[in-house]
């Protein structure tokens, strides 16, 4: 669908990316490490969902670190929920500005804040930012937001948005802990409250995911390394995911058929 050598800012590690559809045309969002070794999130477009997908010569202006989701709300906006830390950079932007000799892996401030998911309206071209990226802060049942040593809880990498009876869904994992958490808010920009977790914890180091509703069910696309037992080489898994009747989602265990 679309090669590494075919995006003229690229420099390596293409990976992780989604796809939407608007406008009669598809648009395939990725992160990729321009030649300085920053993350960016990039545009190609495409008539076919197959490709071939022609990437825009510049990445999204203001994009930064990785795992781009879109989500379009049903008056018809669409947003991009982005962001990961550890390799995924996010922790080097917290100054507004890429930091190249920060931290490796969070703020290192395990009482203050986490960091939190990146999240923009885009334009009517799903082209570019229509705003800069805001933060969607987690907070707990007191409005309290997450704190960076709350590793259960605080968001990792790997968010995905999906909206049920009116209220706005933020998934995500929670990286070096393993698990698929979610969080509610009634805006797509949140707060978003802390609920728990969804999926426990699979074989393989990540858990980057995808919710979509088919047919009137809902359904989780995760990955796992059963097939390989190899870190790097993940394998895709579906499981039908349910809400209870007061909103909250049906723990699922990987482990049980």
């Amino acid at each position: 669908a679309l090669d590494i050598k075919d995006i003229p800012w690229a420099g390596k590690q293409l990976w992780a990316p989604d796809a939407a559809y608007k406008n009669g045309k598809y648009y395939l969002y990725f992160p990729v490490k321009d030649k300085q070794d920053v993350f960016h999130i990039g545009v190609a477009v495409s008539d076919q969902p197959t490709g071939p997908f022609k990437a825009q010569p510049q990445p999204i202006k203001g994009s930064f670190s990785i795992d781009p989701a879109v989500f379009t709300d049903t008056d018809g906006s669409t947003y991009m929920y982005f962001g990961g830390i550890w390799g995924g950079q996010l922790q080097r932007w917290s100054a507004g500005k890429y930091e190249a000799n920060g931290s490796k892996t969070d703020l290192n401030q395990d009482d203050k804040p986490a960091l939190s998911v990146k999240v923009a309206k885009l334009t009517g071209n799903m082209l570019e930012f229509a705003e800069t990226p805001k933060d969607g802060v987690i907070v707990d049942k007191n409005g309290k937001p997450l704190l960076g040593g709350d590793h259960d809880r605080r968001f990792f990498e790997g968010s995905w948005m999906h909206k049920f009876n009116g209220k706005y869904y933020l998934t995500y994992s929670t990286g070096d802990t393993h698990f698929l958490a979610y969080a509610i808010g009634n805006s797509p920009y949140g707060p978003f409250t802390y609920q728990g977790t969804f999926l426990k914890p699979v074989q393989g180091w990540t858990t980057h995911h995808s919710i979509i509703e088919f047919n009137g069910k809902w359904y989780l696309f995760y990955h796992d390394t059963q097939l390989s037992n190899k870190n790097h080489l993940r394998n895709v898994k579906v499981t039908e995911l349910q809400h209870n009747a007061d909103g909250s989602i049906k723990l699922i265990d990987p482990f049980i058929e």
